[in-house]
């Protein structure tokens, strides 16, 4: 049984996350973490189970546009410049019951709306997966982050009890 952790990062914080996440579903399966531009169109059988995480942009997943705009506000280069999860979510195709999570990686401000985990959530309802948590959120300090403090264990606590609810332990 295999997890595949399929990520888009500006700055990071979502890969360090996504990174995270996958030290603790390794507690219960194999994984493999990928950035969306790599990320395989076509899920292979032995993916069991499939978590997306995408930093919230415009109140949802990022576009060309908001990340062209993210890289001149900063002056950096996003590492997921010219594709993102909104663009790999249209693409792909599952093999069959594949078990689904999101998570995101947000601005650390009080009320501040919308959440990509939520938009990939609901993409990934509509093409059949089967949504196994409810998508989670991830703080950082600002645009560029870092992470707040306790933001990796919390994600690594979160991939455990994604993975428990898919999969026995391993060894």
């Amino acid at each position: 049984m295999r997890a595949l952790v399929v990520y888009e990062s500006m700055f990071g914080n979502t890969r360090d996350v996504a990174y995270a996440v996958a030290e603790g579903l390794r507690r219960h399966m194999d994984v493999d973490v990928v950035e969306v531009g790599a990320a395989p169109t076509v899920l292979g059988e032995d993916v069991a189970l499939l978590v997306v995480g995408a930093p919230t942009q415009a109140f949802g997943l990022s576009r060309r546009e908001t990340r062209g705009q993210a890289a001149v506000h900063t002056g950096r280069t996003p590492i997921s410049e010219d594709f993102g999860v909104r663009d790999w979510l249209g693409q792909i195709t599952r093999p069959g019951d594949v078990a689904a999570a999101t998570f995101d990686t947000r601005v650390d401000r009080p009320r501040v709306p919308g959440s990509a985990a939520r938009k990939a959530e609901r993409a990934l309802r509509r093409q059949g997966f089967r949504i196994v948590a409810p998508a989670e959120s991830f703080r950082v300090h600002g645009i560029e982050g870092p992470l707040l403090e306790g933001e990796s264990d919390h994600a690594r606590r979160w991939g455990e009890e994604v993975a428990a609810r898919v999969a026995e332990p391993v060894g």
